[in-house]
């Protein structure tokens, strides 16, 4: 245990496959949860169908052709927090929720955050490394999020493995990423309507790459899950996914608005 304070209890739940819009329902619910209980959830998760995701003030209309999206019968979900395109099929997202009252600053908390990460990750044998990069963050645009890192974000043998993003909002923040297990992402140019945007792109760091296998969300749930246990809590139990599920439910129809997925 470290001798910092730790946001306090945690929880731990690993959920089972959903569709993008009930992922990131759930994550919102987990968020306004976090406000009314002071508890904080990390939770590990997939996706129930392949599913394009945009941050949340991502450019997406018109930029996209759907039409090639819908044949290659991928769903679309915009996210709440911000950042660019991921394609969820072959990989492990992962979520935080924690209330603000006792959150650090955005900068300390995503720090905090990758401290767990870079834990679990190398109880799956990988080491990573946050990113030094001098530049400013990327600018929300159509180029995939794996593209090239930002500065913080985790990455193996000078590439990106990990992308995170954090929002906050009603007394509580949600982080959340993707951990990439096989690459999917260089193939996100291909639903581009603008062929400048068509460009190949560079190949991401893998789970699979970097171990010669693919762990199943279960066992890196139970890598991240020993982290957290180590390094903040650990007395953190599990949390039922039927705990929040009614609550998670309510979101559900926001995030399925094309309004809204469609709205940049």
């Amino acid at each position: 245990m470290h001798s910092r304070r730790s946001y306090s209890p945690w929880r731990l739940l690993f959920a089972a496959p959903r569709s993008g819009a009930e992922n990131m329902a759930r994550d919102m619910a987990l968020q306004a949860r976090a406000a009314r209980t002071g508890e904080t959830v990390f939770s590990v998760y997939s996706w129930s169908r392949p599913t394009l995701s945009f941050g949340r003030n991502q450019p997406a209309s018109g930029l996209y052709d759907l039409d090639r999206i819908r044949a290659a019968r991928i769903d679309v979900v915009r996210r709440p927090t911000g950042g660019r395109a991921i394609l969820h099929n072959r990989e492990v997202t992962y979520s935080v929720t924690a209330p603000l009252e006792d959150a650090a600053p955005l900068r300390e908390t995503y720090s905090r955050i990758n401290q767990i990460l870079q834990n679990g990750l190398s109880r799956l044998g990988i080491a990573v490394v946050p990113a030094t990069s001098s530049e400013r963050a990327a600018v929300p645009s159509i180029r995939p999020c794996f593209e090239a890192p930002a500065e913080g974000e985790l990455v193996a043998q000078g590439s990106k493995l990990v992308g995170s993003a954090q929002y906050r909002d009603d007394g509580a923040l949600l982080q959340h990423g993707s951990i990439l297990v096989n690459d999917d992402q260089s193939s996100l140019p291909d639903f581009a309507r603008l062929s400048s945007e068509s460009e190949s792109v560079p190949a991401p760091a893998t789970l699979h790459a970097l171990l010669g296998r693919s762990p199943d969300p279960a066992e890196v749930a139970e890598a991240m899950f020993d982290a957290v246990r180590s390094l903040e809590d650990e007395r953190a139990i599990e949390l039922d996914e039927d705990e929040v599920r009614d609550a998670a439910l309510q979101h559900v129809s926001h995030f399925l608005d094309e309004g809204w997925t469609w709205r940049r």
